[in-house]
C-alpha cells in the first residue's frame, strides 16, 4: 500500500486536535475549538485559512448559486471540517465531501470534538 497523501500534514492536524480535546475535553461549541485548533495549528508550524468562503457552482451556470464556508484550509491543500457533536452521522461525512468537491480539494479531515473522546475520518475525493 502507498504512502498517504499529504500524511505528514494530517498528522499534524490530527495531533494537535487531541491536544486540543486533551486540554478541553467535550461540551464546548464548535467555535471554541475553532479557536483552540487555530493556535495549535500554528505551533505546531501549519499555515491555514480559517472559514474561507468558497463559491458553489452548478452545472455550466457562470454565477455562483451560493457559497460555503469550510472551517480550515490548511498548507492549502487539506480540508478539515470540524463538528462538536456526540457522534458523526452520514449528513457530516456528506457536506465535508461536498466542500472538499466545492474547494477542489482531494485531502480532507472531518474531525469531532463533542464525543468523550476524539473523533475524526480522513477523507479522500477522486
Amino acid at each position: 500500500m502507498g504512502e498517504l497523501k499529504y500524511k505528514d500534514i494530517t498528522e499534524k492536524i490530527i495531533g494537535a486536535s487531541f491536544e486540543v480535546h486533551k486540554f478541553l475535553g467535550n461540551g464546548f461549541q464548535e467555535v471554541i475549538y475553532q479557536r483552540a485548533l487555530a493556535y495549535e495549528l500554528g505551533m505546531v508550524g501549519l499555515d491555514y485559512a480559517r472559514e474561507i468562503s468558497q463559491h458553489i457552482y452548478y452545472k455550466e451556470l457562470t454565477k455562483p448559486i451560493g457559497t460555503r464556508r469550510a472551517d480550515f484550509v490548511v498548507e492549502g491543500c487539506v480540508l478539515v471540517e470540524l463538528k462538536a457533536v456526540i457522534e458523526l452521522q452520514d449528513v457530516h461525512m456528506a457536506q465535508a465531501l461536498n466542500y472538499l468537491k466545492a474547494y477542489r480539494l482531494n485531502v480532507g479531515l472531518l474531525i469531532n470534538f463533542g464525543s468523550k473522546s476524539l473523533t475524526f475520518k480522513r477523507l479522500v475525493r477522486g
